[in-house]
Protein backbone atom coordinates (compact mmCIF):
# COMPACT_ATOMS: atom_id res chain seq x y z
CA UNK A 1 0.00 0.00 0.00
CA UNK A 2 1.07 3.30 -1.12
CA UNK A 3 1.01 7.04 0.97
CA UNK A 4 -0.18 8.56 -2.19
CA UNK A 5 -3.46 5.65 -2.40
CA UNK A 6 -4.83 6.21 0.91
CA UNK A 7 -7.26 8.71 2.35
CA UNK A 8 -7.17 11.20 -0.92
CA UNK A 9 -10.26 11.85 -0.71
CA UNK A 10 -9.26 13.96 2.29
CA UNK A 11 -7.19 16.14 1.04
CA UNK A 12 -10.14 18.24 -0.12
CA UNK A 13 -11.71 18.09 3.24
CA UNK A 14 -8.78 19.61 4.56
CA UNK A 15 -8.46 21.95 2.03
CA UNK A 16 -11.34 23.90 3.22
CA UNK A 17 -10.00 24.03 7.10
CA UNK A 18 -7.02 25.58 6.72
CA UNK A 19 -5.87 27.77 9.52
CA UNK A 20 -5.57 31.19 9.06
CA UNK A 21 -2.01 32.26 7.90
CA UNK A 22 -0.84 28.84 6.69
CA UNK A 23 0.12 27.65 3.41
CA UNK A 24 -1.08 25.18 0.78
CA UNK A 25 0.61 21.47 1.48
CA UNK A 26 1.89 22.45 -2.00
CA UNK A 27 3.80 25.01 -1.11
CA UNK A 28 5.23 23.69 2.07
CA UNK A 29 6.43 21.12 -0.54
CA UNK A 30 8.54 23.47 -2.77
CA UNK A 31 9.96 25.24 0.92
CA UNK A 32 11.00 21.40 2.27
CA UNK A 33 12.68 21.07 -0.82
CA UNK A 34 14.40 23.98 -1.38
CA UNK A 35 15.92 23.62 2.39
CA UNK A 36 16.44 19.73 2.07
CA UNK A 37 18.91 21.06 -1.15
CA UNK A 38 20.37 23.55 0.68
CA UNK A 39 20.60 22.07 3.66
CA UNK A 40 22.73 18.75 1.76
CA UNK A 41 25.18 21.49 0.84
CA UNK A 42 26.64 21.29 4.19
CA UNK A 43 25.74 18.09 5.72
CA UNK A 44 26.90 15.85 2.78
CA UNK A 45 24.83 12.59 2.02
CA UNK A 46 22.81 12.55 5.11
CA UNK A 47 19.29 12.85 3.50
CA UNK A 48 17.15 11.04 5.88
CA UNK A 49 18.96 12.81 8.85
CA UNK A 50 17.67 16.31 7.45
CA UNK A 51 14.11 15.03 6.63
CA UNK A 52 13.60 14.14 10.40
CA UNK A 53 14.92 17.15 11.93
CA UNK A 54 12.96 18.81 9.34
CA UNK A 55 9.77 17.03 10.05
CA UNK A 56 10.17 17.46 13.76
CA UNK A 57 10.74 21.16 13.34
CA UNK A 58 7.81 22.04 11.86
CA UNK A 59 5.94 19.61 13.94
CA UNK A 60 6.94 22.06 16.79
CA UNK A 61 8.96 19.29 18.46
CA UNK A 62 12.39 18.98 19.69
CA UNK A 63 14.88 16.84 18.96
CA UNK A 64 17.67 14.33 21.06
CA UNK A 65 20.94 13.55 18.16
CA UNK A 66 22.81 10.76 19.86
CA UNK A 67 25.68 9.77 18.14
CA UNK A 68 29.63 9.97 18.04
CA UNK A 69 31.91 13.46 17.92
CA UNK A 70 32.39 14.61 14.79
CA UNK A 71 29.36 13.70 12.48
CA UNK A 72 28.17 17.20 11.89
CA UNK A 73 25.52 17.02 14.97
CA UNK A 74 25.39 20.78 15.69
CA UNK A 75 26.62 21.53 12.21
CA UNK A 76 23.04 20.15 10.92
CA UNK A 77 20.97 22.29 13.75
CA UNK A 78 23.21 25.09 12.80
CA UNK A 79 22.17 25.17 9.29
CA UNK A 80 18.39 25.05 9.67
CA UNK A 81 18.32 27.98 11.40
CA UNK A 82 20.69 29.97 8.53
CA UNK A 83 18.17 28.88 6.66
CA UNK A 84 15.15 30.50 8.48
CA UNK A 85 16.89 33.12 9.45
CA UNK A 86 16.44 32.24 13.06
CA UNK A 87 18.70 33.31 16.14
CA UNK A 88 20.60 30.39 17.29
CA UNK A 89 22.08 29.68 20.23
CA UNK A 90 24.70 26.99 21.75
CA UNK A 91 25.07 25.70 25.15
CA UNK A 92 27.67 23.98 26.19
CA UNK A 93 26.86 21.78 29.02
CA UNK A 94 29.28 20.25 31.32
CA UNK A 95 28.87 19.56 35.07
CA UNK A 96 29.17 22.62 37.03
CA UNK A 97 26.72 24.55 34.88
CA UNK A 98 24.20 25.60 36.43
CA UNK A 99 20.10 26.28 35.71
CA UNK A 100 20.68 30.45 35.54
CA UNK A 101 23.17 29.56 33.00
CA UNK A 102 20.75 28.39 30.79
CA UNK A 103 17.33 30.46 31.78
CA UNK A 104 18.70 33.94 32.66
CA UNK A 105 19.85 35.79 35.57
CA UNK A 106 18.70 39.14 37.25
CA UNK A 107 21.50 41.47 37.40
CA UNK A 108 21.30 44.42 39.86
CA UNK A 109 22.08 47.97 37.48
CA UNK A 110 23.06 50.49 39.63
CA UNK A 111 22.26 53.64 37.76
CA UNK A 112 19.08 52.54 37.49
CA UNK A 113 18.81 51.12 41.34
CA UNK A 114 16.65 48.25 40.00
CA UNK A 115 17.25 44.30 39.14
CA UNK A 116 17.25 43.65 35.32
CA UNK A 117 16.96 40.39 33.80
CA UNK A 118 19.66 38.88 31.02
CA UNK A 119 17.93 36.73 29.18
CA UNK A 120 20.54 33.39 28.60
CA UNK A 121 20.50 31.16 25.61
CA UNK A 122 17.54 29.98 26.24
CA UNK A 123 15.98 32.63 24.31
CA UNK A 124 16.59 31.83 20.70
CA UNK A 125 14.95 30.06 17.59
CA UNK A 126 16.97 27.63 17.36
CA UNK A 127 18.96 26.37 21.24
CA UNK A 128 21.15 23.73 20.34
CA UNK A 129 22.36 21.89 24.04
CA UNK A 130 25.50 20.58 22.93
CA UNK A 131 26.31 17.05 25.47
CA UNK A 132 23.32 16.98 27.79
CA UNK A 133 23.65 14.50 29.53
CA UNK A 134 27.01 15.81 31.09
CA UNK A 135 25.36 18.84 33.04
CA UNK A 136 23.61 18.26 36.36
CA UNK A 137 19.78 16.37 36.57
CA UNK A 138 19.04 20.37 37.86
CA UNK A 139 20.86 22.17 35.01
CA UNK A 140 18.70 19.08 32.66
CA UNK A 141 15.18 20.06 34.28
CA UNK A 142 15.71 23.58 33.47
CA UNK A 143 14.62 22.71 29.84
CA UNK A 144 11.82 21.08 30.62
CA UNK A 145 9.23 24.14 31.05
CA UNK A 146 10.79 25.14 27.90
CA UNK A 147 10.29 22.26 25.93
CA UNK A 148 7.17 21.69 27.13
CA UNK A 149 5.16 25.24 27.37
CA UNK A 150 7.03 27.26 25.55
CA UNK A 151 8.41 29.84 28.54
CA UNK A 152 10.71 30.33 31.24
CA UNK A 153 9.58 31.05 34.89
CA UNK A 154 12.50 33.09 36.45
CA UNK A 155 12.18 35.03 39.84
CA UNK A 156 8.17 34.89 40.28
CA UNK A 157 7.66 35.98 36.08
CA UNK A 158 6.76 33.39 33.29
CA UNK A 159 8.68 34.76 30.30
CA UNK A 160 7.73 33.77 26.76
CA UNK A 161 10.14 32.00 24.31
CA UNK A 162 10.62 32.90 20.82
CA UNK A 163 8.10 31.35 17.99
CA UNK A 164 9.28 29.40 16.31
CA UNK A 165 11.23 27.92 19.04
CA UNK A 166 13.11 24.49 19.14
CA UNK A 167 15.62 22.49 21.48
CA UNK A 168 17.93 20.06 19.41
CA UNK A 169 20.12 17.98 21.87
CA UNK A 170 22.92 16.03 21.31
CA UNK A 171 25.21 13.64 23.64
CA UNK A 172 27.72 10.91 23.17
CA UNK A 173 25.73 7.09 23.41
CA UNK A 174 29.42 5.39 23.83
CA UNK A 175 30.74 7.64 26.44
CA UNK A 176 29.15 7.40 29.60
CA UNK A 177 31.92 8.53 32.15
CA UNK A 178 31.10 11.71 33.96
CA UNK A 179 27.78 11.83 32.60
CA UNK A 180 24.32 11.86 33.86
CA UNK A 181 21.87 9.71 31.75
CA UNK A 182 18.52 11.51 30.89
CA UNK A 183 15.78 10.49 33.13
CA UNK A 184 12.51 8.81 30.79
CA UNK A 185 10.39 11.44 31.77
CA UNK A 186 13.23 14.25 29.73
CA UNK A 187 14.00 11.68 27.17
CA UNK A 188 9.81 11.55 26.62
CA UNK A 189 10.22 15.57 25.83
CA UNK A 190 12.04 14.66 22.80
CA UNK A 191 9.48 14.54 19.60
CA UNK A 192 12.21 12.43 18.10
CA UNK A 193 15.69 11.18 18.32
CA UNK A 194 18.26 10.85 15.41
CA UNK A 195 21.55 9.28 15.24
CA UNK A 196 23.31 10.60 11.89
CA UNK A 197 26.16 7.97 11.49
CA UNK A 198 29.59 7.95 9.69
CA UNK A 199 28.88 9.61 5.60
CA UNK A 200 30.06 6.81 3.33
CA UNK A 201 33.01 7.20 1.18
CA UNK A 202 31.79 9.53 -1.55
CA UNK A 203 30.05 11.46 0.74
CA UNK A 204 33.05 12.01 2.88
CA UNK A 205 35.23 12.40 -0.78
CA UNK A 206 33.23 15.07 -1.51
CA UNK A 207 33.10 16.77 1.73
CA UNK A 208 37.19 16.62 1.91
CA UNK A 209 37.22 17.74 -1.92
CA UNK A 210 34.74 20.58 -1.69
CA UNK A 211 35.70 22.51 1.91
CA UNK A 212 39.31 23.30 1.97
CA UNK A 213 39.27 24.28 5.25
CA UNK A 214 36.56 26.83 4.89
CA UNK A 215 33.52 26.87 7.00
CA UNK A 216 30.49 26.06 4.41
CA UNK A 217 28.01 27.32 7.12
CA UNK A 218 29.07 30.90 6.04
CA UNK A 219 27.97 30.65 2.45
CA UNK A 220 24.26 29.76 3.30
CA UNK A 221 21.66 32.37 2.53
CA UNK A 222 18.24 32.54 4.03
CA UNK A 223 15.86 31.18 1.92
CA UNK A 224 12.55 31.51 4.12
CA UNK A 225 12.29 33.96 7.38
CA UNK A 226 10.25 33.54 11.06
CA UNK A 227 7.16 34.58 9.11
CA UNK A 228 7.13 31.49 6.55
CA UNK A 229 8.83 29.03 9.39
CA UNK A 230 5.35 29.87 11.34
CA UNK A 231 3.17 29.57 8.53
CA UNK A 232 4.89 26.37 7.54
CA UNK A 233 3.96 24.65 11.32
CA UNK A 234 0.12 26.68 11.11
CA UNK A 235 0.06 24.33 7.57
CA UNK A 236 1.28 21.15 9.19
CA UNK A 237 -0.95 21.50 12.51
CA UNK A 238 -4.24 21.88 10.10
CA UNK A 239 -3.35 19.09 8.42
CA UNK A 240 -5.92 16.37 8.12
CA UNK A 241 -6.21 12.98 10.24
CA UNK A 242 -8.64 10.51 9.47
CA UNK A 243 -10.08 8.71 12.52
CA UNK A 244 -8.79 5.68 11.27
CA UNK A 245 -5.36 6.61 11.10
CA UNK A 246 -5.66 7.99 14.45
CA UNK A 247 -7.06 4.53 15.52
CA UNK A 248 -3.86 2.85 13.71
CA UNK A 249 -1.85 5.80 16.08
CA UNK A 250 -3.47 4.40 19.10
CA UNK A 251 -2.92 0.72 18.49
CA UNK A 252 1.06 1.57 18.15
CA UNK A 253 1.30 3.01 21.07
CA UNK A 254 -0.98 0.30 23.27
CA UNK A 255 0.75 -2.34 22.01
CA UNK A 256 4.49 -0.76 23.29
CA UNK A 257 2.36 -1.12 26.44
CA UNK A 258 1.73 -4.57 26.43
CA UNK A 259 4.78 -6.35 24.45
CA UNK A 260 6.79 -8.65 26.49
CA UNK A 261 9.75 -7.34 25.06
CA UNK A 262 9.36 -4.18 26.51
CA UNK A 263 9.44 -2.90 30.42
CA UNK A 264 8.21 0.84 29.64
CA UNK A 265 6.15 1.52 26.55
CA UNK A 266 4.78 4.94 25.14
CA UNK A 267 3.07 7.58 26.61
CA UNK A 268 0.00 9.46 25.54
CA UNK A 269 2.38 12.36 24.43
CA UNK A 270 4.10 9.79 22.11
CA UNK A 271 0.95 9.36 20.26
CA UNK A 272 0.85 13.30 19.94
CA UNK A 273 4.14 13.56 18.77
CA UNK A 274 3.78 10.33 16.46
CA UNK A 275 0.36 12.05 14.68
CA UNK A 276 2.39 15.60 14.53
CA UNK A 277 5.65 13.90 12.82
CA UNK A 278 3.43 12.25 10.19
CA UNK A 279 1.45 15.07 9.60
CA UNK A 280 4.96 16.93 9.13
CA UNK A 281 5.55 13.88 6.94
CA UNK A 282 2.75 14.31 4.42
CA UNK A 283 3.01 18.08 4.04
CA UNK A 284 6.09 17.38 2.75
CA UNK A 285 5.02 15.39 0.60
CA UNK A 286 2.91 17.51 -0.70
CA UNK A 287 -0.40 16.06 0.52
CA UNK A 288 -3.16 17.35 2.81
CA UNK A 289 -3.32 14.08 4.47
CA UNK A 290 -1.78 11.90 6.56
CA UNK A 291 -1.28 8.13 5.60
CA UNK A 292 -0.65 5.19 7.26
CA UNK A 293 3.03 5.13 5.58
CA UNK A 294 3.91 8.34 7.20
CA UNK A 295 2.58 6.89 10.74
CA UNK A 296 5.36 3.57 10.22
CA UNK A 297 7.88 6.13 8.98
CA UNK A 298 7.88 8.06 11.25
CA UNK A 299 7.43 5.44 14.86
CA UNK A 300 10.84 4.32 15.11
CA UNK A 301 12.11 8.25 15.35
CA UNK A 302 9.08 8.92 17.54
CA UNK A 303 8.97 6.02 19.56
CA UNK A 304 12.27 4.02 20.35
CA UNK A 305 13.65 6.18 22.70
CA UNK A 306 11.01 6.42 25.17
CA UNK A 307 11.00 2.48 25.09
CA UNK A 308 12.86 0.69 27.94
CA UNK A 309 13.35 -2.92 27.23
CA UNK A 310 13.39 -5.86 29.48
CA UNK A 311 16.12 -7.56 30.33
CA UNK A 312 20.05 -6.58 30.96
CA UNK A 313 22.04 -4.45 28.30
CA UNK A 314 25.69 -3.61 27.92
CA UNK A 315 24.86 0.05 26.59
CA UNK A 316 22.56 2.72 25.96
CA UNK A 317 23.00 2.09 22.17
CA UNK A 318 21.96 -1.89 22.53
CA UNK A 319 19.00 -0.82 24.73
CA UNK A 320 18.14 1.57 21.85
CA UNK A 321 18.30 -1.46 19.05
CA UNK A 322 16.32 -3.85 21.62
CA UNK A 323 13.29 -1.33 22.28
CA UNK A 324 13.88 -0.71 17.76
CA UNK A 325 13.53 -4.72 17.24
CA UNK A 326 10.39 -5.02 19.36
CA UNK A 327 8.86 -2.10 17.77
CA UNK A 328 9.61 -3.77 14.20
CA UNK A 329 7.70 -6.16 15.54
CA UNK A 330 4.56 -4.25 16.45
CA UNK A 331 4.24 -2.50 13.68
CA UNK A 332 4.67 -5.80 11.78
CA UNK A 333 1.57 -7.00 13.34
CA UNK A 334 -0.38 -4.22 13.98
CA UNK A 335 -3.44 -4.42 11.52
CA UNK A 336 -3.06 -0.74 8.69
CA UNK A 337 -6.02 0.80 7.81
CA UNK A 338 -7.13 1.04 4.65
CA UNK A 339 -8.46 4.21 2.70
CA UNK A 340 -11.68 4.52 1.07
Amino acid sequence: MTAASTFRSADSQAAGTRAPGAVTPAALCELTEALRERMASVVVGKAEAIDTLLATFLAGGHLLIEDVPGVAKTTLALTLARCLDLPASRIQFTADLLPADVTGVSVYDQAAREFRFHPGPVFAGIVIADEINRATPRTQSALLEAMGEGQVSVEGRTLQLPDPFMVVATQNPLDMEGTFPLPEAQRDRFMTRLAIGYPDAAAEETMLLARGGTDPLRDIAPIASEDSARAARKTVAGLHLDAAVARYIVALVAATRHDEAITLGASPRAGLHLAAVARARAAMAGRGFVSPDDVARAADDVLAHRLVPAGRHPSASAALNAASAALSRILARTPVPRGN
